[in-house]
């Protein structure tokens, strides 16, 4: 195992590298967001960034709620 200068054993390290690529991620995320609000530009997302976009946010109605859609009751009075 190696020891840096500052005797942590290089873990300062690998967490700087892990928050570096968090925040070039976010603003290639970012980027590629603004980019998708040109007219006529078409953004190619990976599935990742898809997800981190909210592209899979589920908002689909419950059954129940379909149902009760689906039916109009009519009076025959």
């Amino acid at each position: 195992m190696t020891t840096n200068n500052e005797g942590n054993n290089g873990l300062n390290d690998d967490i700087e590298i892990s928050i570096d690529r968090e925040a070039d991620a976010s603003e290639a995320l970012n980027e590629k967001l603004r980019d998708a609000q040109t007219p006529g530009f078409e953004v190619e997302f990976d599935p990742e960034e898809a997800e981190n976009a909210g592209a899979f946010e589920e908002d689909a109605l419950s059954e129940a709620d379909a149902l009760e859609s689906s039916t109009d009751w009519v009076s025959l009075d």
